[in-house]
Order: C-alpha cells, then structure tokens, then sequence
C-alpha cells in the first residue's frame, strides 16, 4: 500500500493546529522536529518545523502571504518553484515515508499545494488534502486577538478588510489546488462540537485509519480538544468591513460549507467558481481606486530608501576622511635617524 501524506490547511487561524493535534492522537505522524507552542498556541501547532521554514524560503521573497489579497496569488507562488526548490521538498520528504501515514501541516501549503503533489507522487506516496473552514469573522477576531492588540484603529480596520478579503481568495485557490485530490473539510465548530463524528467522515472521505479508533473511550483526543478554545464567536456587525465584500464573504462561506458533506458537489463547485469572478471583479475596482495611495507609498518607501542610503554614504564619507588625515598624520611625523635626533 502506498504511504498516504495527509497535508492540512485552510486560512490562518480556522483551527488547522486543533485538527492537526486531533490527527496526531488518532495515530498518524507528524514528522519531527516540530513548531514549539508559544502564547499564540499555548496547546501548540503541530506543524513540522523543516516545512514551515522551508514554505518561508520559498514563499517570503515573492512575496505570498500565509493569507493574500491578491487573487493571483498563487500563480506568483507557483512561479517560484525552481528544480532545485522540489529537489529540496523532494529530498526532505524522501526521508518521511516510511510511515504509513504521514502529517503535514501549514497553512501556507495549499499556495504550492502542485509542488507537494508532484513530489510525492514521484516518491510513490499518494496526497490528500484536510481543509479547515472557520466563519471569516471569527478567522478575522482571532487574528486581530493574536497579531494587531498593538496597533492603532485605522490600522485595525484596514487589516480586518484585507483579511476577509484574504480569507474569500483563500477559500477559492484552496478548492481549486486540492479539486483533483480526495479531500476533506472539517468546520472549526463541528471539530469543537462533536470531533468524533466530525473525525469519522473526514477519515472515511480520505480513506484514513485511526489509531486508537474514535470509539475507544476515553480516548486521547477527548482531553485535546475544548469547546472552550472557539472564543471569537461573533458576527459581522462586529467588525468593520465594507458591505459588498461582507456579502460575497457570507456567500463564499455557505458555498465552500457545502464540501463539508460532499468534497466534490459539482453546484459548490460552480458556485465558488462565479463568486471567484465577482471577487476578481471588485479586488480589481479596489486596486483602481487605492492606485494614488499606492503610488504614493511606494514613492514615499523610495525616499526613505535614498535617505537611508544617502545617510550611510555621508557615515562611510566621514570614515574615510578621519582615515585619510591620520594616514596624513602618520607620513608627517619624522622617521628613521630624524626621528632620533629629534627626541
């Protein structure tokens, strides 16, 4: 039988490192070393430290966020994927099959979701994909909970626009990437509510055994997962976010829920593929009005770049100065026999 890598994903904060932990108890490995928890998440990520610096290197000089705006985001992602980028993937996860079922978790893997197929099934290893799905509301609470308690309001707001906005593209290029795979998705709430039932039609659409099985009772997951950890639950009156993409968020949402149940409904599927125009649509409009502000920053990052630069010039100027007058200091001072009978 062919070893199975089981990669997780979804939009940052959706609760991929509570199914990863769930899998993890339900016997399947997760390759060492791995991310250690920290404030963010206290229980921890359960994401392979190799993998998450390996999607760093490839994916930050692009640069692709962990969540992007931009809905050709993965096309730009995929482009950067060299020979020597796979070969890397290639040698790393050729070490990691020896296992039956392998774990893989980051939520930046779907944007080269192409490479990671590629590469295990030249190691002979078939890929199935587990989406987490988290209402983009608490996605954007959460996030604001763990990464912006510092910044300012408008600040605040813009960051909340832009991830919903994040959170829509991801949920297309997430259906997209993995559409030819067998897949899964699992909703946050259901995970919380009942992981057993939610675990067991996962497991079934992805052909996975679990090991202890979810009937055993107790069971290692029963202390792992709490109810208690979805404190966003909130709703669109408490965030600020135009109305337009508010609506096209909710739509995408109940689109996208419908795979939960059927990973492959032909009418989601054609559903999310309309609302990925409509969001094509409006992120283009958005980047034609925001054209002024954008040039103007980028003008303003130049200056600062030319300051910076300039400064540095003046600093090395000066140093070489002081180094040419005590060079001149040096040649003017007596030597040899002048030098002695000076004294």
């Amino acid at each position: 039988m062919k070893p199975r890598l089981v990669l997780v994903t979804g939009s940052g904060r959706s609760g991929t490192s509570s199914v990863a932990g769930t899998l993890k108890r339900l016997g399947l490995h997760v390759p060492q070393p791995e991310v250690p928890a920290d404030d963010k998440n206290p229980r921890g990520y359960y994401e392979p430290l190799w993998v998450t610096e390996f999607h760093k290197r490839v994916l930050n000089p692009v640069p692709v966020r962990t969540i992007d705006t931009r809905p050709d985001a993965a096309e730009v992602a995929d482009a950067a994927i060299t020979p020597e980028v796979e070969a890397e993937l290639r040698d790393w996860l050729a070490d990691q099959l020896d296992q039956p079922q392998v774990l893989v978790k980051d939520p930046r893997a779907f944007w080269i979701l192409p490479a990671w197929t590629r590469v295990a099934d030249e190691l002979g290893a078939e890929v199935c994909t587990l989406t987490m799905l988290r209402h983009p509301t608490e996605v954007v609470r959460s996030r604001d909970s763990a990464y912006l308690t510092e910044q300012t309001p408008t600040f605040r707001r813009q960051r909340e626009t832009a991830n919903v906005a994040a959170w829509v593209n991801a949920a297309f290029a997430t259906e997209g990437a993995t559409r030819a795979l067998p897949r899964a998705f699992v909703r946050y709430d259901d995970l919380l509510a009942d992981w057993r039932s939610a675990m067991s039609r996962a497991g079934e659409q992805l052909g996975l055994t679990y090991s202890p099985d979810v009937s055993v009772t107790p069971h290692p997951v029963d202390d792992f997962v709490d109810a208690r950890l979805n404190r966003s639950a909130i709703t669109w009156d408490d965030i600020a976010v135009p109305p337009g993409l508010r609506d096209l968020a909710e739509r995408t949402w109940q689109a996208v829920s419908a795979l939960v149940t059927s990973p492959h409904d032909d009418g989601a599927i054609a559903e999310l593929a309309a609302l990925q125009e409509e969001y094509g649509e409006l992120f283009d409009w958005s980047e034609a009005i925001a054209m002024d502000a954008t040039t103007a920053r980028v003008a303003a990052g130049r200056r600062d770049v030319r300051r910076k630069k300039d400064a540095q010039l003046a600093e090395l100027r000066a140093e070489l100065d002081a180094a040419r007058a005590e060079l001149e200091e040096l040649r003017s001072r007596p030597t040899g026999l002048a030098a002695l009978f000076r004294r």
